[in-house]
């Protein structure tokens, strides 16, 4: 649905919520349609929508329109966020605007893509659970889990990084026993059920929770293997990795581990993380 098409047809009639909704519904109702998409009963919307003048079906998504070149970003944005290439990220949402999203599930999308940037933008973390709220609210709407699940992984990520962990563990923990029995379906599925585990996988290893961590990296490498996916295998290698140097393990097991996560990295043309397995060689190479 675009709410913004109707957002922008009450502010050219010059209205403001209180006016469009006096003697129809409450204006808070109205604002949490506006502001997080809680879609009112159609009787109200229908109430509204001729208030304005607007026909109701402008804000639904035209059937058989597709938008492919919002498709072909979206793919190359979510393949970014994979790679680690957050400012190419940033910039391909930035040219999208997202009133002109017509279907729900680009929305969802674009959404969680949006949350998982500011969190490596460095965003308030007022701003970036604001944006998971609008996913989590929106997910009610749709049979999907996945979006739901990458808002509370965003959520627990945002935590993390203010070094609230009591916080991020409790968003973290909604995930860990669901995302195991995920159906796997589509490519889609593959990169964003792995990103969830690899980021929970991250989260307990920098906690020392070690085994948990493990476990998590290993579940990663198996989601690869099963679904003849690369870019998530040089990213939990190189975690499992740093968790194997926390804990002491032979020089020769953790360098195994770095040299599979290199040769990964390199097909994958991740040069931001050849860089830190090429520091962590060094921090190893350093160690008696």
């Amino acid at each position: 649905m675009n709410i913004q098409h109707f957002i922008n047809a009450r502010k050219q009639a010059g209205l403001s919520q209180s006016e469009l909704a006096e003697g129809i519904c409450t204006q808070t109702t109205l604002s949490r349609f506006e502001n997080n998409g809680q879609v009112p009963s159609l009787k109200i919307l229908i109430q509204l929508c001729n208030r304005l003048s607007l026909p109701i079906g402008e804000l639904f998504p035209k059937v058989g329109v597709k938008q492919p070149e919002l498709s072909a970003k979206m793919d190359q944005a979510e393949f970014y966020l994979i790679t680690s290439e957050h400012e190419q990220l940033a910039e391909i949402l930035a040219s999208i605007p997202v009133d002109t999203i017509e279907d729900q599930a680009s929305l969802f999308r674009y959404y969680y893509l949006q949350g998982f940037v500011m969190i490596f933008q460095k965003a308030s973390i007022t701003d970036i659970l604001f944006t998971f709220d609008k996913l989590l609210l929106m997910e009610k709407q749709h049979s999907n889990p996945i979006f739901r699940l990458l808002a509370l992984t965003g959520s627990g990520m945002a935590y993390s990084r203010e070094g609230d962990d009591e916080k991020a563990e409790f968003y973290f923990e909604q995930v860990f026993e669901e995302i195991y029995t995920y159906p796997i379906k589509t490519t889609e599925d593959t990169w964003r059920v792995l990103n969830i585990v690899f980021h929970c996988g991250e989260f307990y290893g920098e906690r020392a929770e070690l085994a948990t961590s493990n476990a998590l990296l290993d579940y990663a490498l198996t989601i690869c293997s099963d679904n003849h996916v690369t870019y998530y295998l040089a990213r939990a290698a190189y975690q499992l990795a740093v968790n194997a140097l926390a804990e002491a393990r032979p020089k020769n097991e953790v360098s195994e581990l770095l040299a599979d996560a290199k040769a990964y990295a390199k097909i994958n043309r991740n040069r931001i993380l050849l860089n830190k397995i090429a520091n962590l060689q060094i921090t190893l190479d350093e160690t008696n």
